[in-house]
């Protein structure tokens, strides 16, 4: 019987032929410096949505043997890993949209009622040329929903400040001070490209 289960699982599982992160090539730079930093400050948990603006960065987390980068069905899910890999001793960071973070209100206070530190790297949506008018709602007001929920807010709308503001971040986080951090990308650079037919 379970060998029946386990093959109709098996046929029901999408095959997907798609070029992975074929959106992200421009993308070399600033992706490649937040990986830097994360590296730098030990960070050995990556959790994410995945999301185009943050593609190159998700990729790089994914081929990096010293971090286990985990794919979350939800971004509610992020605060339960980062809390998991605090109290097994190591560092975490999330990664997602500006979209996601309504969908974790109540699981970020998870992280601050243990005073567990986080750093969150979010890019924005809703913002410089988004071709969804939906993500405005929410990407208006990311930041204060942020701090609502405890943390300190970083913004970055100038690749040159990318590397200091997550050194910075991170420093912050895992330093001491206010452990719960995020950095909002800007959406303008993060050059999301329209699609085509939008």
């Amino acid at each position: 019987m379970r060998r029946v289960r386990a093959l109709r699982a098996r046929q029901n599982v999408a095959q997907w032929d798609v070029q992975e992160h074929i959106h992200s090539a421009r993308q070399a730079g600033w992706p490649d410096r937040i990986h830097e930093v994360f590296k730098r400050h030990r960070i050995k948990q990556v959790g994410y949505v995945a999301d185009n603006g943050i593609a190159r960065l998700i990729d790089l987390c994914q081929r990096d043997n010293e971090i286990t980068e985990v794919a979350l069905a939800s971004e509610a899910e992020g605060a339960g890993l980062v809390l998991g890999a605090v109290l097994g001793g190591e560092r975490a960071a999330l990664l997602m949209q500006s979209s996601g973070v309504g969908n974790c209100v109540n699981t970020f206070s998870i992280l601050k009622n243990c005073a567990a530190p986080c750093v969150l790297v979010v890019s924005m949506r809703g913002e410089f040329e988004d071709f969804n008018s939906w993500q405005i709602a929410m990407g208006s007001i990311t930041e204060s929903v942020l701090k609502l929920c405890g943390f300190h807010c970083y913004r970055v709308d100038n690749e040159a400040d990318v590397e200091p503001i997550t050194e910075a971040a991170c420093k912050r986080a895992f330093g001491g001070g206010n452990p719960q951090v995020a950095i909002l990308l800007g959406q303008q650079m993060v050059s999301r490209t329209k699609p085509k037919g939008h």
